[in-house]
């Protein structure tokens, strides 16, 4: 067994193994490195808590995902037939460097960090982060794929009508999204809303209940329904989930998805077109017993899961 594989490593491929208390952090212990050559997918933290409405802490997010990524198993994940570093070329890129005491700054710092990541041809999911990341994250996909349709689990829609259009808030850039032509909002679907507003800005919505009431397999299937062909973005906030399951974020809502649920869900997204993707808003400060950030890495893993299934294995035409 090898430690420190995140700087040892050679193969881009393949699973890495070695103990879940040691060794240099990166998510589910992929090489870190800048080198975008030949990599399929890049892990980046996006460590942002200045746009929030609540409580603060998410800057701590994408460490404390990557910390909690090293317990997962990393040979044939359950559920799936297959390991999916045997598919695709994975590796931790870091973090997205931003001056904080600049706020102005921080979207184009973003949006230049994905945009040297996509024009390598490298498909992004981030870590946040709040949730406001996933503007400028949405913005330099669009700007390469076209408008896209956003695939959104949440407890709240983020479309929310404030004063200032263009405030950088973690609940308005879907708004945002829709009035800029970065996403189409008809092609769009909100998962796990349940909280009011009073416009949807033409966003389907499967609220909560209806989750529950229906359950996964027909969510899945209006999901595709809803998305269709187009080229899609898929974000997840983690307070999509009930605080049950994940209580370190920044604004828990009680009456959300359970994990089971929501990890049903995510393993039948397959076969859709994917711009991006990102997962948001833990705030280890508020998590007990790290559940919050184990969530959110074992999300993580299966949309992995999802990208190396629809890749399928190396060599098939």
């Amino acid at each position: 067994m090898c430690i420190d594989q995140a700087i040892t490593r050679k193969s881009l491929y393949g699973p890495s193994e070695e103990p879940a208390y040691s060794s240099v952090l990166s998510f589910m212990r992929r090489k870190y490195t800048k080198d975008l050559t030949g990599v399929d997918v890049a892990i980046s933290g996006i460590p942002l808590d200045l746009m929030v409405s609540h409580r603060p802490g998410t800057r701590f997010g994408p460490e404390a995902v990557r910390k909690a990524s090293a317990v997962l198993e990393t040979v044939h994940p359950y559920a799936w037939d297959f390991d999916p570093f045997d598919r695709l070329a994975v590796i931790d890129y870091g973090d997205c460097y931003f001056d904080a005491r600049k706020p102005d700054t921080i979207v184009n710092a973003i949006y230049e960090h994905a945009e040297k990541i996509i024009d390598a041809g490298v498909f992004m999911l981030t870590l946040g982060g709040d949730h406001f990341v996933s503007y400028p994250l949405i913005k330099a996909h669009a700007e390469k794929y076209g408008p896209l349709s956003l695939i959104h689990f949440d407890a709240h829609s983020d479309t929310w009508d404030y004063e200032d259009e263009d405030a950088n808030d973690h609940g308005n850039m879907f708004r945002r999204a829709h009035r800029e032509g970065l996403v189409n909002s008809k092609k769009s679907v909100q998962v796990g809303i349940r909280t009011r507003n009073p416009d949807t800005y033409g966003y389907n919505i499967l609220h909560a209940p209806w989750v529950f009431k229906n359950g996964p397999e027909a969510t899945v299937a209006e999901i595709k329904r809803i998305v269709g062909n187009n080229k899609a973005y898929l974000t997840f906030d983690i307070d999509c989930l009930d605080p049950a399951y994940a209580p370190g974020t920044g604004t828990p809502v009680m009456g959300g998805l359970t994990s089971y649920l929501v990890l049903e869900i995510i393993r039948g997204l397959t076969g859709i077109n994917y711009a991006g993707m990102d997962i948001v808003e833990v705030s280890p400060a508020y998590d007990v017993g790290e559940i919050t950030s184990l969530a959110a890495a074992t999300i993580a893993a299966d949309l992995l899961c999802v990208l190396a299934h629809d890749k399928g294995p190396l060599g098939a035409k």
